[in-house]
């Protein structure tokens, strides 16, 4: 009896093993989390609940994914719980923003590095872009950095947090334009770093396109330069860094997507990553995406894997420069 049950049981794991590798495994069997390393209302978390709304659908997971917020330290927080806390058991996946993560593991004194974590898909790269109030007497970078060099260490910007896209864009241009500001990271992410623009609390900030897209659209900040190497469609009447004279590349452009801890079963990894793009790509998805000023970047697990690989180097010598 006890062969026949041991029999029964290696014959059911082949089962499911041959079940997951076909595509039609019985996972996932309940609702999926998905950690947001941001608080509620930034680019990330806006696009999370965007890019996750179809996941119950049957030509998706088939299962709702719920978004958990754990923001904190520019990331630091939620990323940190990711690698060490975590299960590894694809009911937990999590949100990846890069360069922020990447830099950070370089900068030290985290628990994480790329090799913490497993891509499974990229949905979006969101280009860093230079903000000011409304009603500010900025116009144009050359003002921001004339003041800046007029009152060295006077201006004051906001930014999600220390060693995340933002903060990237603005070590750059303060090498490239040779002045010193006063960067302020927020403890509320994009989010807060946009609210401290609107109020005045800061001079001018480097945010996300697709928080400022929003934001000048209601009238509440101008929208004075792209750090990419090309104008976006959101915003075509926006010069890049570039186009204004200042030698800054694409390096703090935030890609974010989806990835595991590392241990996730690889059926559970090829299953996700054979389903996640093709729910980015949803029609509804995307009609969202582009209502609201969020540029969409699809990319497949292998083609993460080598982005990953290629910010891991160029933020290594950047840094270094920096």
């Amino acid at each position: 009896m006890k062969k026949w049950i041991a029999g029964a049981a290696l014959a059911l794991a082949a089962m499911t093993g041959t079940a997951f590798a076909d595509g039609h495994g019985d996972y996932p069997e309940r609702p999926i989390m998905l950690m947001v390393s941001y608080g509620a209302g930034g680019a990330t978390d806006f696009q999370a609940r965007i890019v996750t709304m179809t996941a119950g659908n049957e030509d998706a997971l088939g299962m709702p994914m719920a978004i958990v917020n754990k923001p904190g330290a520019g990331g630091r927080v939620g990323w940190n719980w990711f690698a060490t806390q975590a299960e590894a058991d694809g009911y937990t996946l999590g949100a990846y923003n890069i360069p922020h993560f990447i830099a950070q593991s370089i900068e030290g004194g985290v628990d994480y590095s790329a090799d913490s974590f497993e891509p499974i898909a990229n949905w979006g790269a969101d280009p860093a872009v230079f903000v000011v109030g409304a009603d500010s007497d900025f116009n144009s970078m050359d003002d921001v950095v004339n003041f800046a060099k007029s009152n060295p260490g006077g201006l004051t910007f906001s930014g999600a947090g220390l060693f995340v896209g933002h903060h990237i864009a603005a070590l750059q241009l303060e090498k490239a334009a040779g002045v010193k500001m006063a960067y302020i990271p927020n403890n509320a992410g994009g989010a807060g770093a946009m609210r401290a623009v609107i109020s005045g609390e800061v001079m001018g900030g480097v945010n996300n396109l697709s928080d400022a897209y929003r934001a000048q659209a209601a009238g509440n900040v101008k929208i004075l330069g792209v750090f990419d190497l090309e104008r976006n469609s959101f915003l075509p009447d926006v010069p890049t860094l570039m186009e204004q004279g200042y030698e800054i590349d694409n390096a703090s452009v935030n890609f974010r997507g989806v990835m595991v801890p590392k241990g996730t079963p690889q059926e559970v990894i090829d299953h996700l990553a054979a389903t996640v793009p093709a729910m980015f790509e949803n029609s509804r998805v995307q009609s969202r995406m582009e209502a609201g000023g969020s540029p969409m970047h699809i990319m497949t697990r292998d083609e993460v894997l080598a982005m990953w690989a290629a910010r891991q180097e160029t933020l290594e010598d950047l840094l270094a420069g920096l």
